[in-house]
This record gives structure tokens, C-alpha cells and sequence, in this order.
């Protein structure tokens, strides 16, 4: 294997991912309520996998053939992403209580922490492929920079890409349970929705030009 491409991937990967963007705001929140964090870590870390190995094998060669494909998704994501923003800043505003047990101690948490697992499916899915920024890094960015590897060595730049993914997912869903202590109070939960709602609507702004 070539080591030196394998960093490379696992460089940029871990440069791009570790920012706290929609999904990773996602992922956090879920974490903290630990809820379902095993299925969003798995759903997370294999739909990385797909999209880096569609990204270093060529797909973003036909994202660039193919403009206006890219812009309907990145329209269709800004457009859930909006909605989500705007749906959690309603959420921080007049939020719903319920009771969860926090390392044994009674916590407040907002009622929709009480989720099904087909929900959070298909709210983790929705994070991940609707997410324009998803496109943007893991496809287009990830896939210019492995085509410049040597054609011997995109497998390499690849597989250090997606060690990244499971790492960083399974860190931040699992280890986000850390700070269920300081969550144990309904404004806490109002602050990190209020945060998360802002930056969502910021960066479905920002993508509009």
C-alpha cells in the first residue's frame, strides 16, 4: 500500500469532517440523548463510504460534466436545510419537556428526544444526502484531490478517507454522552438548539449565490 496517499486521504478527510457543520450538529444532538447512536454512526460512516469511493472513483468528473445535476441537489438540500434550521430555532423558542435518565440522574430533554428508530433513519439519511456541503467536500473535493494521486494510489487515498469516517462519527456520538450532565436543564437544551437551528440557516445562506 502506498502509505504517503493513504495519509493524504486521511489528511484531508479528517480536515474536512471534524467542523461542526449540519450532520455533525446532528449526530451531536442525538449523542447527548443517546438515542439511537449505533444506527446514526453506522448510517453515517457507510454512506462516507460510498460517497468517498464514488468521489476518488470519477463521479466528480461527471458532477463537472454535468452541472445542473449538481445544482439540484445543492437546491433540494438547501431547501431541507432550511426547513430543519427553522423547525429547531421553533424548537429552542417554545421547546417540549420530557424526562430521560442521564448517568442515573433524571434530565430534561425535549420531547422529540423520544424517537423511533425509522425516524432517526431517515433523519440521518436525510443530514447525510441531502446535505449540499456533503457533495460539495466528500465528493467533489475528495474526488478532485484523489485523481491527482497517481491512478496506482487512488485505492490507498481512498482507504485512508474512509478510515477517518468511522472514527470521527464514533467519537463524537458515543463520547457526546459526556456532556448529558450539563443538559440536565431545560435552557441547555433550548442554547444547543438555538445554536444548531442558526448555523443550519447559516450555512443554507451562505450556499445561496
Amino acid at each position: 500500500m502506498n502509505w504517503t496517499a493513504y495519509s493524504h486521504g486521511a489528511v484531508l478527510c479528517a480536515s474536512l469532517i471534524v467542523t461542526i457543520g449540519a450532520q455533525n450538529a446532528f449526530v451531536l444532538r442525538q449523542g447527548i440523548m443517546r438515542s439511537h447512536v449505533g444506527k446514526i454512526v453506522v448510517l453515517c460512516t457507510v454512506s462516507d463510504f460510498i460517497l468517498i469511493g464514488a468521489g476518488v472513483g470519477g463521479a466528480s468528473a461527471l458532477a463537472m460534466r454535468y452541472p445542473r445535476l449538481v445544482e439540484i441537489v445543492l437546491y433540494g438540500g438547501l431547501a431541507y436545510l432550511a426547513w430543519f434550521g427553522m423547525s429547531t430555532l421553533r424548537r429552542a423558542w417554545r421547546p417540549g419537556h420530557a424526562v430521560m435518565e442521564t448517568a442515573g440522574e433524571p434530565a430534561t430533554v425535549p420531547s422529540s428526544g423520544q424517537q423511533s428508530g425509522w425516524s432517526v433513519v431517515l433523519m440521518t439519511l436525510a443530514f447525510t444526502w441531502l446535505n449540499p456541503h456533503v457533495y460539495v467536500d466528500v465528493l467533489l473535493l475528495i474526488g478532485t484531490a484523489g485523481a491527482r494521486e497517481p491512478e496506482g494510489s487512488r485505492l490507498a487515498f481512498a482507504l485512508g478517507a474512509m478510515t477517518i469516517s468511522p472514527l470521527w462519527f464514533a467519537a463524537l456520538g458515543f463520547g457526546a454522552r459526556l456532556l448529558a450532565p450539563f443538559f440536565r436543564k431545560a435552557t441547555a437544551w433550548r442554547v444547543l438548539d438555538g445554536a444548531i437551528g442558526s448555523m443550519v440557516l447559516f450555512v443554507a445562506a451562505a450556499q445561496l449565490r
